[in-house]
């Protein structure tokens, strides 16, 4: 009777360990489950990175072509040696000033003759930095320094906010983007249908100013077909200009124009 007893405790706690068992792997299973449900869930999951992209390239501004139409070409009759002074009334008209090539000519040039010798090689004259060489009917010529120094003076005569600012050693693309992309036309020395330029007439500097590039006793050479143009216009292979000699907007190859722009020195004038 023991005995029967014992073996029908023993079965049921097999029984039991045995139910446990199986109640402890199922709960594993369950607990399992859920941590795999709650990491798959898309309520947990981490948004994707963001694929890594070039940093932003700021586009050119600058239009591929552009003239400024307000600049009327002048043609160079009365004042035969007055370059400079039509392409700085072409500029000034462009800007809406009331004034002709003998406004400034007449009015405003600092001119400084130049004596020459009887066989033309030397003589005295001004650095032309400071003054005209001459006079705009018969001379020389005049560089950005000074004209703009006479420029200024028509301007406040005018009540003009307005100054002319003499520049140098400024690329001619620069000039471009700088101004006459934005429709302010700017004054060059260059060349006369952009030929090649050469020293022709040498003088002794008896005349200097704030501006001069010489003293009083040095040389200064003026170069053949030194020419004053108004910058008013580009494309992709030209550049356009208000030009007295020709009496039209002159358009010229842009490696040609840079090559004169610096063998005159790379000056220029631009009034803002």
């Amino acid at each position: 009777m023991y005995y029967i007893k014992s073996l029908k405790h023993f079965r049921l706690t097999r029984v039991k360990k045995r139910k446990l068992a199986v109640l402890s792997v199922l709960a594993g299973l369950i607990i399992a489950l859920s941590i795999i449900a709650a990491c798959i869930s898309p309520a947990n999951s981490r948004p994707a990175e963001p694929e890594p992209t070039e940093p932003a390239v700021q586009e050119n501004t600058i239009p591929e072509s552009y003239m400024i139409n307000s600049v009327k070409a002048i043609a160079m009759d009365d004042l035969k040696a007055g370059c400079e002074t039509y392409a700085c009334t072409m500029l000034l008209n462009s800007l809406g000033f009331d004034l002709d090539e003998h406004t400034i000519a007449d009015s405003y040039l600092n001119c400084q003759y130049v004596y020459l010798t009887e066989d033309g090689l030397d003589g005295e004259g001004p650095d032309m930095y400071s003054a005209f060489a001459g006079t705009a009917y018969a001379g020389w010529g005049v560089y950005a320094p000074s004209m703009a120094k006479s420029m200024n003076e028509y301007l406040k005569d005018q009540k003009s906010n307005l100054k002319a600012y003499a520049l140098e050693n400024v690329e001619l693309d620069d000039l471009v983007e700088q101004y006459v992309s934005k429709g302010v036309p700017v004054m060059i020395w260059a060349t006369t249908y952009m030929q090649e330029p050469y020293v022709y007439h040498t003088w002794t500097v008896n005349y200097v100013d704030e501006n001069a590039k010489t003293k009083i006793g040095d040389k200064f050479s003026w170069y053949m077909h030194e020419h004053c143009l108004v910058l008013a216009g580009y494309d992709k292979e030209n550049y356009y200009f208000g030009d007295s000699t020709a009496g039209t907007i002159s358009c010229f190859k842009k490696d040609l124009v840079k090559k004169r722009y610096e063998q005159m020195f790379k000056q220029a004038i631009v009034v803002k």
